[in-house]
């Protein structure tokens, strides 16, 4: 195949709404979802002789994810006014961040296919603000202009371009988006806008030196669809080479429906965006003792979590994945593993029936009814012999769902679900069942092993499922095992 003469060179820039309450030069309100244009001030319309302030917040947010992601952290940074016109763009220009982007360096870990880790090189994170909303769809004559989001706090996060497969860009930012999500400074939400990507893509013969050209691709509304439109741009790109048509550099949009890219502009040369200080914000400097400060305060990041899980707890990579996977699952997960000592069985709990319920019910688990001492209890339930983990699931779950301060004992003793532990009553049951099928006793007696599980099964029947699974099979063997 001719596509396996090429590999592809892949570089993101993502760009993260940050989770402030106001603008990032002004006091003007962040709020997602107000009327159009009344989250504005002279400010954010670039009224003259207005002045920017810089949000605080934003420059906390933007050294914690540079932190999270290993970057040095400049001291001394500048703002730059980026100037170019979009109708949605009230000042005529940008204000960003040129040569001092306020992270350095760092990296993402990823894996690879192979599943070997790989590190994905970052070249900048800088703070800058974001653009208005242009409408197309709501007039068919007009294009209106929603100015709410102009001025909001953005990081621009620039990969180096070293991701080689769109599944790897996949993982890029499912891990940024993680990590956002953890640091609690964006909602990572692709499909509101909240965290957008531009991809940089080329292609080479696989062994060349040089880069081929560049083509940007953009309007992809959720990581799966950055992962298409990569797998579409890179066949076009070498069906191109192959068929000796030129690549320009260009910007070119990704149509989900149809799954294609099409051109929105060429690039006969790079953007001049005659960058300049702004002349009216100061430099913002950020000392050490400041960077230490935010340090402290991270949270416990992903990567650690799934070190301490399988390390110190004993899980499984798989599980330990699945509960890192959400924030709010983990939040859960540690403040169970807090009231029990059974990290296995919590794991069990929260990705079998607890997991299962909030799909069910389309439920985020911070709505989820049962405290995590609920479960911990249920956990003893089960770990006492008192209960059997599937009487516990079916039966006592649902109950403690329904009255969530109640003790699950009480409400298993309540049903009469409490198992039969008694040695003298479950060996009578045991007897009952041998004696029901004395051909089976011989086949067992014969080699058939796998028949213990009728007897277990009668037993379990006859004993209304009271019986206490461990010592019923221990007994059922002893008796099987016994001259007749």
């Amino acid at each position: 195949m001719s596509q396996d003469k090429y590999e592809p060179v892949i570089g993101l820039e993502v760009h993260i709404q940050l989770l402030t309450a106001s603008k990032a030069y002004s006091s003007d309100s962040t709020e997602y979802g107000a009327a159009p244009n009344t989250n504005v001030s002279p400010v954010s319309l670039g009224h003259p002789g207005v002045l920017p302030v810089v949000n605080e917040k934003m420059v906390e947010y933007a050294v914690k994810l540079g932190l999270a992601c290993h970057c040095e952290i400049r001291e001394y940074n500048e703002f730059a006014r980026k100037n170019y016109f979009y109708a949605d763009m009230p000042k005529g220009y940008q204000i960003s961040q040129h040569h001092t982007p306020i992270c350095n360096g760092g990296y993402i870990t990823i894996k690879d296919t192979e599943g070997e880790e790989k590190r994905i090189n970052i070249t900048r994170i800088h703070m800058e603000e974001d653009s208005g909303k242009s409408i197309h769809d709501q007039d068919p004559f007009n294009t209106l202009i929603d100015l709410n989001r102009a001025g909001v706090p953005l990081l621009e996060m620039v990969s180096e371009p070293e991701i080689k497969t769109p599944q790897e860009a996949y993982q890029y930012l499912t891990e940024v988006r993680k990590l956002v999500r953890y640091l609690d400074i964006c909602d990572g939400n692709m499909e509101e806008g909240s965290m957008r990507c531009d991809a940089n893509v080329s292609v080479m013969l696989k062994g060349a030196n040089k880069f081929g050209e560049k083509v940007e691709v953009k309007n992809m509304n959720s990581i799966r669809n950055v992962q298409r439109a990569l797998e579409h741009e890179i066949v076009r790109q070498i069906d191109c080479l192959e068929n000796k048509v030129e690549i320009r550099q260009e910007t070119r949009t990704f149509d989900a429906v149809a799954g294609v890219t099409s051109i929105m502009r060429t690039k006969e040369a790079a953007d001049e965006y005659r960058y300049f200080t702004e002349p009216d914000l100061p430099k913002v400097i950020v000392r050490q003792e400041y960077v230490e400060g935010v340090r402290a305060a991270l949270p416990t990041l992903p990567k650690e979590l799934f070190e301490k899980y399988t390390g110190e707890l004993g899980l499984s990579a798989y599980d330990a994945t699945v509960i890192i996977d959400s924030k709010s699952i983990s939040t859960y997960y540690e403040a169970l593993i807090a009231v029990t000592e059974n990290y296995k069985a919590a794991a069990n709990w929260l990705m079998g029936p607890i997991k299962s319920y909030l799909n069910e019910n389309a439920m985020p688990i911070v709505q989820f009814p049962i405290q995590p001492e609920g479960i911990a209890a249920l956990i003893e339930l089960v770990d006492s012999g008192k209960v059997s983990f599937t009487v516990a699931a079916q039966n006592v779950f649902p109950l403690l769902v329904k009255n969530p301060g109640e003790d699950p004992e009480a409400l298993a003793t309540g049903e009469n679900l409490i198992q039969d532990s008694d040695e003298e009553s479950i060996n009578e049951f045991v007897k009952e069942a041998i004696a029901k099928y004395p051909d089976k006793v011989l086949e067992y007696k014969s080699g058939k092993k796998g028949l213990i599980g009728l007897f277990m099964g009668e037993v379990m029947k006859l004993s209304k499922g009271k019986a206490d699974p461990k010592k019923a099979s221990q007994l059922v063997q002893e008796l099987l095992g016994k001259d007749q």
